[in-house]
């Protein structure tokens, strides 16, 4: 038997109810004996595990990613040329021999 939570307009008092899927809902407050009952609906969130679940389920219809800007380089990441920093020179570090003593 689901668990339905109910809270009085009138009064204010909150409280759970079992009841049967084919049972009426509450009107009645048993406080205040007001008709002013409501049934609280809260959001459950759903949690998929086991080996057939990936993270990658969760996408939008769309298959765009949410959060994601399109930056225009065609998805690859890589920046346009003009973009990309230029050295006026490589620089190297003569090696460093390095000698053992014996």
């Amino acid at each position: 038997m689901p668990v339905y939570s109910y809270k009085c307009e009138h009064c204010g008092h909150a409280f759970d109810q079992f009841q049967h899927f084919t049972d009426d809902a509450l009107t009645v407050c048993p406080v205040c004996n007001e008709v002013a009952l409501r049934k609280v609906y809260t959001p459950v969130g759903i949690v998929f595990k086991g080996k057939g679940f990936y993270a990658t389920d969760n996408r939008s219809p769309s298959g765009q990613k949410y959060g994601h800007k399109d930056n225009g380089d065609g998805g690859n990441g890589a920046k346009p040329a003009s973009e990309t920093p230029k050295s006026e020179s490589p620089t190297t570090e003569p090696s460093k021999q390095t000698t053992t003593a014996e």
